[in-house]
């Protein structure tokens, strides 16, 4: 498994690569945006932790570069605990956030989820289908119609749960601890955040969804289509 980290802070990209080296992971490093761009574009990296501060350019550009091409699983770090800044970087892709200071193990514990995620297919069945929905579990690929969307990893493993229990309601709490795959620190707007992107990517009209429907004061359920 190849990591690619990027921060400005010398002192900490050292601690966390010789951890990372430690559990068996190759990891790359960058100091700025450019250069994490650059190293991207030139390697095929399983996991990127990337700074929200950074310098030439910043950590949600380059964020958003990278979706552009890959689904890449992107760990945010930042020294921001705003609520905001978290919703932000999820929007811009980002599959995950560590507010510093943190724990090392928790967040060698957060990678080994994603990448345990990123590389499984999560039951028995490789292909899930519901009307033009088409997911294959092994590839990570999604389709409608003909379509192929683009999906981070935690917008596909989202999507795959709820597509595997349809008709059945999922409280926000439910799906960060299944989802996230720990008890998860952040805003519960998360989910939120997450729905929104799913639909804008799968839904005919984002505004009036037909596939991933909310259960006001509840959370959010897959209905099947009333001519499938």
């Amino acid at each position: 498994m190849k990591i690619l980290v990027v921060d400005d802070e010398r002192l900490l990209v050292k601690g966390i690569k010789f951890n990372l080296e430690n559990d068996g992971y190759t990891v790359d490093s960058a100091y700025d945006g450019a250069t994490a761009l650059a190293l991207f574009r030139e390697n095929r990296y399983d996991l990127i932790l990337l700074d929200l501060m950074l310098p030439e350019v910043d950590g949600l550009s380059v964020c958003r570069a990278i979706r552009e091409s890959s689904n890449v699983p992107v760990i945010m770090l930042t020294a921001k605990g705003d609520g905001s800044d978290k919703l932000i970087g999820f929007e811009y892709g980002a599959d995950d956030y560590v507010t510093k200071p943190f724990d090392i193990l928790e967040l060698k514990a957060r990678i080994r989820v994603i990448l345990r995620r990123a590389g499984s297919n999560g039951g028995s069945t490789d292909i899930l289908a519901c009307d033009n929905i088409r997911i294959d579990t092994l590839q990570r690929s999604v389709t409608v119609g003909a379509r192929v969307v683009d999906l981070t990893a935690k917008e596909f493993d989202l999507l795959v749960m709820l597509m595997r229990s349809r008709g059945r309601v999922f409280s926000r709490e439910s799906l960060l601890n299944n989802v996230w795959g720990y008890e998860y620190p952040g805003d519960i707007r998360t989910v939120d955040v997450h729905i929104r992107r799913l639909r804008e990517k799968l839904e005919k009209d984002d505004a009036n969804p037909i596939y991933i429907l909310t259960k006001w004061g509840v959370g959010y359920y897959f209905k099947v289509p009333d001519h499938e």
